[in-house]
């Protein structure tokens, strides 16, 4: 049976290679995305997607059951990060973590139970070490991660006679194009390439499904980033 997945962020950074990578293995991808996702495949729908919006999320789902009633896979993957010093921050760029990193994924879930598949449907989130450990200059990223994280932790009771698997990934660090705008403080030789993160990514979606994975904790080498 051919495997219906939903990635959100799609257009950019892990979202496209996730979304790529899906595709590879005979997935149809509904990609969410505010810009489009330039991709050009049979199997793949680019979906206009504003997580922070109700409406727009519900205009989503109704352009995914025009295709399919069921999905199997979803990857909650778009996300925000800004840094600056708690007392610097804007009260909007706070409010705007939590709208995208934690209320966005809340719309995901709030409109996605009529498309479970019990004992089927796989969700993976991808979170960040920032949802377990803190960091300075990221309030409203750190905030926002373990509001997610608690989200997560309380759908899994209440969706537990679907029998969905929850699998949250708490990658380390990742050299991605968000990096960009942060400045050369960090230094990138010490981050996660896109293409370890794939591995790990990858690794998860062939295992067995009698297998649960919960929690992936995986980090550069040289550990957490400073």
């Amino acid at each position: 049976m051919e495997k219906c997945a939903i990635v959100t962020g799609s257009s950019s950074g892990l979202g496209l290679e996730i979304t790529k990578s899906l595709l590879f293995a005979g997935h149809t991808v509904f990609g969410g995305s505010r810009s489009g996702t330039e991709i050009e495949h049979d199997n793949f729908y680019d979906v206009e997607l504003d997580i922070t919006s109700e409406e727009s999320v519900e205009e989503f789902y109704e352009t995914v059951r025009e295709f399919t009633d069921v999905i199997h896979l979803v990857v909650n993957n778009a996300g925000m990060c800004e840094m600056s010093p708690l007392t610097e921050m804007e009260t909007e760029t706070f409010e705007m973590h939590l709208a995208t990193n934690t209320i966005g994924p809340f719309l995901m879930f709030k409109h996605l139970e009529p498309f479970i598949v019990k004992e089927e449907t796989h969700i993976i989130s991808i979170l960040s070490t920032a949802a377990h450990y803190g960091y300075p200059n990221v309030a409203g990223y750190n905030a926002s991660k373990f509001g997610q994280l608690g989200l997560i932790e309380s759908l899994k009771k209440e969706w537990k006679n679907h029998k969905v698997r929850f699998t949250n990934l708490f990658p380390g660090a990742i050299d991605t194009p968000l990096w960009d705008k942060m400045g050369p403080k960090f230094g990138r030789e010490k981050m996660l390439k896109t293409s370890d993160f794939m591995s790990v990514f990858n690794y998860l979606l062939h295992a067995p499904p009698s297998i649960q994975f919960p929690e992936i904790t995986f980090l550069h080498r040289e550990g957490y980033l400073e």
